[in-house]
């Protein structure tokens, strides 16, 4: 294969990964080559179990889709109150907090809603609203488009608005964990700016219930081990005890009970 068309290919591949799903014309246009090279391109890439072509575009595939957030939020409620309320534990009134997409980290921001003089820096909607109840919190939000139903802002906007801060505390959770330990999103934005957050924070908390060990997504980014506190409900199966062993003496099992 060549260079140009495996750089072709690559990038598809990351436009399908941070979009969900790319019309072929769009990316005959974009790629400046014709609507034949594009549509072996993409049958190339379906080949996988990642990709696949329905209705003249190519999009991911249904598993490594993400559920809807109110329907993420509804699940393991005692597991992620538990995540929520240990979390919360440890971070004092008067912090700057970085908060991440998702359910689990909207779980500690309300557990925390009776803390006071906060900094909040968050591209969700939902821990915004949930921390501003009390007035005496201040609550920072990037510009951009609401991604709904999931009521939260990707991109350029987000990723500049972590960058511009420093945080005593990044709170983030992650679509899904490998067996290696290796931290998966549904879309490189988000591995971006979850990146970025633990990079210009002093402490990083992980916060995950036990439903995200094994749970596939495409986008790679980050690994367990770089985490300052790994906060989870319960253990996963013995298959990640390697990792489990590795990270032991940051690790804080919020119920306190093996699988």
């Amino acid at each position: 294969m060549s260079s140009k068309k495996r750089t072709r290919r690559e990038a598809i591949t990351q436009l399908v990964l941070e979009q969900g799903a790319v019309s072929v014309g769009s990316l005959a246009e974009r790629f400046d080559v014709s609507m034949q090279t594009i549509r072996r391109d993409v049958d190339k890439l379906c080949e996988g179990d990642m990709l696949h072509r329905v209705h003249g575009r190519i999009e991911l595939s249904q598993e490594f889709l993400n559920t809807p957030f109110d329907q993420r939020t509804n699940t393991n409620l005692l597991g992620k109150r538990a995540i929520g309320e240990a979390a919360a534990k440890l971070i004092p009134d008067g912090a700057t907090v970085f908060f991440s997409i998702g359910s689990t980290p909207l779980s500690v921001a309300n557990a925390m809603r009776a803390h006071k003089e906060l900094t909040v820096i968050t591209n969700n909607l939902s821990i915004a609203m949930a921390l501003s109840d009390e007035p005496s919190n201040r609550i920072i939000l990037p510009g951009g488009e609401v991604r709904l139903p999931d009521r939260d802002i990707l991109g350029d906007e987000a990723l500049a608005l972590f960058g511009r801060f420093r945080a005593n505390y990044a709170v983030f959770g992650v679509a899904g964990v490998a067996e290696d330990g290796g931290m998966l999103d549904f879309h490189t934005t988000e591995v971006r700016a979850r990146e970025k957050m633990r990079e210009n924070a002093k402490t990083s908390l992980l916060v995950l219930d036990v439903s995200k060990f094994g749970r596939p997504a495409p986008a790679l980014g980050g690994h367990v081990s770089n985490m300052d506190t790994v906060i989870i409900d319960r253990k996963p199966n013995d298959g990640f005890e390697p990792i489990m062993e590795q990270i032991k003496d940051r690790l804080l099992v919020a119920e306190g009970a093996a699988i």
